[in-house]
């Protein structure tokens, strides 16, 4: 059931380096939750939102220090509304007063939506209340566990989107193949096409109609029947590590989309039980301040636990 909110007072709400940058419609949809986007756009159209006195369409743009008026809205309220657990704290690998980067789980999702309720940014907000902004930078699968970069300020979001468009963020990834890998170091630049499974799945296969894509692949450690991998990331399609591998006869352990799902089985008896696929070192110009920022997240302990196992079980061979 849906129960209609008390009609609010004027707002005016000043801005500031956290919301400056932001279109004005999308602004008001998140300091105006609950109100439908059709009656947003109206209170936009009729002027009834001000900026510092004016009128503005909703493409605009806040500046720092711009004034808003906000007109009194009828917000509509659930009557059960979904708390977001806060959970444990997530483990902060770095902070300052621009951005967050976390060592992110192995089987939570990084936002809420498609059958998840909560992911990593709600339960990052639900812990910390007081923070005026928190947005993803960007994004990794849920199976994937390590560093992810969350926004605290919108200039830094802004900034930070410009430098993984233009390659300026070094994304390096740890991941375990079966077989012997044989080089130590091949570039994959196949294109990737992202679609729908007849169920509604989305997929990614490489094809010539897809958008270019580049991963560097670098030899780490090589067993009789396992390969450990380093997987750069020159772009940053959807799962472009796992499909790059997979099309090279590569497949990524634990891969429940396009691993080898026999082994993936087998796998489980000896002790993997989750994808091999670690975001293990960021490497990026601070987005406001310009100093170089340098972080690595080690192997989790379930990962690390099956590298030992296969070192105490398999002779080593880099030959």
């Amino acid at each position: 059931m849906m129960a209609q909110g008390k009609a609010a007072t004027v707002r005016r709400e000043r801005v500031d380096d956290s919301v400056a940058g932001q279109r004005i419609d999308n602004y008001l949809m998140r300091v105006c939750k609950g109100v439908p986007k059709s009656h947003v756009y109206r209170i936009l159209r009729s002027g009834e939102v001000r900026v510092n006195g004016g009128r503005v369409g909703p493409t605009y743009r806040l500046a720092l220090g711009d004034e808003v008026r906000i007109p009194p809205v009828r917000i509509a309220e659930s009557s059960t509304p979904a708390a977001v657990p806060a959970g444990k704290p997530l483990p902060v690998v770095y902070e300052d007063d621009a951005i967050i980067v976390i060592d992110k789980p192995s089987g939570k999702a990084v936002h809420g939506g498609s059958g998840v309720s909560f992911g990593v940014i709600e339960q990052l907000r639900s812990q910390r209340p007081q923070a005026r902004m928190l947005e993803l930078a960007h994004r990794i699968d849920r199976e994937t566990s390590g560093l992810l970069i969350i926004a605290k300020k919108r200039s830094a979001l802004t900034a930070l989107h410009d430098m993984m468009r233009e390659g300026r963020v070094e994304k390096r990834y740890l991941t375990l193949v079966p077989g012997r890998w044989g080089n130590a170091l091949q570039h994959v630049k196949e294109p990737l096409f992202k679609y729908l499974t007849p169920e509604g799945e989305r997929r990614v296969r490489v094809s010539g109609d897809g958008k270019p894509a580049h991963s560097i692949v670098r030899l780490v450690k090589r067993w009789q029947r396992f390969s450990l991998l380093e997987v750069e990331l020159k772009t940053g399609r959807t799962h472009q590590i796992r499909v790059h591998l997979a099309h090279l006869g590569f497949p990524l352990c634990g891969d429940d989309k396009y691993g080898n799902f026999p082994l993936n089985k087998a796998l489980e008896q000896e002790g993997l039980k989750r994808m091999f696929l670690h975001a293990a070192h960021l490497a990026f110009a601070h987005p406001l301040s310009g100093e170089p920022i340098v972080l690595h997240a080690p192997l989790p302990e379930e990962l690390q636990g099956f590298i030992d196992h296969l070192d105490a079980t398999e002779s080593r061979n880099y030959g």
